[in-house]
């Protein structure tokens, strides 16, 4: 079976067009369509319906999409325990992490990793916590620095690194930054800004305020922290936020009784055969979460 092809049908299945899968892999929308006929004609089925500009999967393309993950990913299983032989550090490392993580906590890892291993090519994807789940359980990413979830997949091993606290915040002038302690019933009185439905974040939150038989009132929803910090300071609602980003631009809101919490680390698929670049990035995460 034709690698080029099979990328082609996966890039296809990925991005849902002929057209997205030529701009991922830097080809023409005909060369595209000309990979898929090849891979369709070897086969001897048809991997996608054509409805004017709508593209899906028939059922034979379903069977196949996660067969295609699983060639490929055996094949770069085995490039990499070939390289790894050699004991050096080089290549290409996948690393998926979330903007807030990659700004507040990687660049003195990243920092010393490039100075230590020069011949490693890092490429640095900023997705979602939750996609970068997605990026590792189907080999696109060795290795995801995120906020771990509650409850890891069972392909997925997850190692702790920071603990990362917590605090409910509202501009310094809000009225409950300015009235001493108050209870969770009074902070959900006032509109909120939260991370995503999806997000762990919110889960840990909304979790928190379920327990109680409580519902915020939540007014908008951004997945990136740094935007609701900013509509939180001007004062349009409350939020949650990582305590270290507190700082004069938002106040914390003083809830006796309340300490919520977050785990930050990184995760690997527990199949997949880690590059030496992979383990030498992992080292300096287990030192760093050996001095939190």
């Amino acid at each position: 079976m034709d690698l080029a092809n099979l990328n082609a049908f996966i890039a296809i299945a990925e991005t849902g067009s002929f057209s997205g899968a030529g701009e991922r892999l830097h080809l023409t929308q005909p060369a595209i369509s000309k990979r898929i006929a090849g891979l369709e004609q070897q086969l001897n089925v048809r991997l996608f319906d054509r409805l004017g500009r709508e593209v899906s999967l028939t059922e034979a393309g379903r069977a196949l999409l996660p067969r295609a993950y699983q060639i490929l990913n055996v094949l770069d299983d085995t490039r990499r325990a070939l390289t790894n032989l050699t004991g050096e550090v080089t290549g290409r490392l996948t690393l998926a992490t979330s903007h807030h993580i990659g700004l507040h906590r990687l660049p003195p890892l990243l920092r010393e990793f490039t100075r230590r291993f020069p011949e490693v090519a890092l490429d640095i994807q900023f997705l979602d916590s939750e996609v970068a789940y997605e990026e590792i359980l189907h080999g696109r990413a060795e290795l995801a620095v995120i906020t771990l979830a509650p409850d890891p997949h069972t392909l997925v091993k997850a190692v702790p690194v920071w603990d990362d606290p917590l605090d409910f915040v509202a501009a310094p002038e809000h009225p409950l930054a300015n009235s001493g302690p108050v209870s969770l019933q009074d902070v959900v009185g006032y509109p909120a800004v939260f991370p995503g439905n999806n997000t762990f974040t919110h889960h840990i939150v909304s979790g928190l305020c379920e327990a109680q038989g409580l519902k915020p009132d939540i007014a908008m929803s951004t997945n990136y922290l740094e935007t609701i910090k900013m509509m939180v300071s001007i004062g349009l609602a409350w939020s949650v936020l990582p305590r270290t980003m507190l700082d004069e631009q938002v106040a914390r809101i003083p809830l006796p009784g309340i300490q919520l919490s977050r785990q930050l680390g990184y995760i690997l698929h527990t199949e997949r055969t880690l590059s030496n670049a992979a383990r030498a990035f992992m080292a300096l995460l287990d030192a760093q979460a050996s001095q939190c």
